[in-house]
């Protein structure tokens, strides 16, 4: 497309002029986003509700005040974030100072999804408009009334050629990769994660992949049972389960299944009522595709709880599924919905061989009062990031990086991370003039020995 092509190139010559740079221009433009969030709260919470039927409640605990937040820790912190640093110089380079440059990579694409469709467009722009760079953001079409709002929002607050907006399905998608950017980061599914990856590099694009996968569960012995299946509860059904970090499948240790199942069942009545799939405040599945979908992997497995739906409105009950195993269609791609498949171990061993024979996940969720399993869950098994005794709420820490590793993802953000993630630190040795030792020059004859002192 050539509007986009043009788009690209004024973000380009704007940062070549170095607009985007000067620490107070940054600071001037996370302020105007501040302030525009302020001014359109109500819009955006009505956004979320039209296109996932978020409660304001929920839309405003995982999307906008996460953003919020995010935002006046970025402004606050970027002043020292920014500065050049000092390290260390080796006796080899006496007279020699070393400094990192913190400096943006230039134009960067960010490229958002559906499920959390303004936070996690908008946490990485902060971080990138922090780091000085232009920002071509192109949000999903699927939640077309958030992204309707993100532009209006991104056009009021900065200036075209800070940041742009484009809007389209696959077509749009198809135009952006074909340009050359200097920094891609990426949200959304494994497969189109490849095809992003793919498209990077022809360049040699740097590029974030925050994807996703099946993140297990593990429920011991030892648990405190209520206390799990509240935050079990809590954490698959957030977006009725459309979100990547939600616990995808449970493992529960034999001695308490039942008992945490049966927790779970009135969890999910005190939670969503009788009839969640009817409930005004219970988020909705995106589209027909993902809601057909979710009914076809209903079928797999004995359905213990849950298993109803509303066609009209494409809610689906949280609904709880045993009688499966590794080979059932349920565990073979990521669920993305509120259905929670059930898998029984006597052995916490089990479990390790179970979860480190597959990719590896994007979050890992264990309750225990078992500190040595605990201690051996971590160091035994590979994933981006999780929670003990708890579930999603380690995404909500500035202080902890988030992204997946393996085929669950690349890179992190959030917090001074995701200012360092669209930050090139370039390194720079200033050497004095006044001496100059000659040891390093040829002819070396017998020095050798005199290095191998120093070095």
């Amino acid at each position: 497309m050539t509007a986009i092509h043009e788009i690209v190139k004024n973000h380009q010559q704007y940062f070549l002029a170095g607009a985007s740079k000067p620490l107070e221009s940054r600071i001037h433009a996370l302020k105007s986003l501040q302030k525009s969030l302020a001014v359109h709260e109500k819009q955006i919470l009505d956004a979320l509700k039209l296109d996932l039927n978020k409660s304001a409640f929920e839309a405003y605990e995982t999307e906008l005040g996460l953003v919020r937040e995010e935002l006046a820790s970025t402004i606050r912190h970027l002043p020292k974030w920014s500065r050049k640093k000092r390290v260390k110089t080796p006796l080899m380079h006496f007279l020699s100072k070393s400094m990192l440059y913190p400096e943006p990579y230039g134009t960067v694409l960010i490229m958002s999804p559906w499920n959390y469709p303004f936070q996690l467009t908008m946490m990485p722009l902060i971080g990138a408009i922090a780091a000085g760079n232009c920002c071509v953001l192109k949000p999903s079409e699927y939640a077309f009334h958030t992204s309707e709002m993100i532009q209006k929002i991104v056009e009021e607050a900065f200036s075209p050629e800070l940041v742009s907006v484009i809007r389209g399905g696959r077509a749009a998608n198809q135009s952006l990769l074909e340009e050359r950017f200097d920094y891609i980061f990426f949200t959304g599914s494994p497969a189109v994660g490849h095809l992003v990856m793919e498209s990077a590099s022809r360049n040699l694009t740097p590029i974030t992949l925050e994807l996703g996968g099946k993140s297990p569960c593990i429920v011991d012995q030892t648990a405190d049972i209520s206390l799990a299946a509240r935050r079990i509860i809590w954490g698959k059904c957030l977006n009725a389960g459309q979100t990547c970090i939600a616990p995808d499948y449970l493992f529960v240790h034999s001695d308490v299944k039942e008992k945490l199942i049966e927790e779970m069942k009135k969890t999910i009545s005190e939670f969503y009522g009788v009839h969640p799939e009817l409930n005004p405040d219970y988020p909705k599945i995106i589209n027909e595709k993902h809601f057909n979908r979710l009914l076809n992997l209903m079928n797999d497995g004995h359905c213990l709880y849950g298993g109803l739906f509303n066609s009209k409105t494409r809610q689906i009950s949280p609904t709880l599924i045993d009688g499966i195993s590794a080979a059932s269609p349920i565990m073979q791609e990521e669920i993305f919905g509120p259905l929670l498949p059930i898998l029984t171990f006597e052995n916490i061993n089990e479990v390790f061989t179970f979860v480190s024979s597959r990719p590896k996940p994007l979050a890992l969720y264990l309750f225990s009062k078992n500190s040595n399993d605990i201690e051996r869950t971590i160091q035994t098994l590979s994933f981006g990031g999780g929670c003990i005794n708890d579930t999603i709420t380690h995404i909500a820490n500035a202080h902890l990086p988030f992204g997946g590793v393996g085929e669950s993802g690349m890179g992190q953000y959030h917090g001074k991370r995701s200012f360092d993630t669209f930050t090139h630190q370039k390194a720079v040795l200033n050497k004095s003039c006044l001496v100059d030792i000659p040891l390093r020059y040829p002819p070396f004859k017998n020095r050798l020995s005199l290095l191998r002192k120093i070095m």
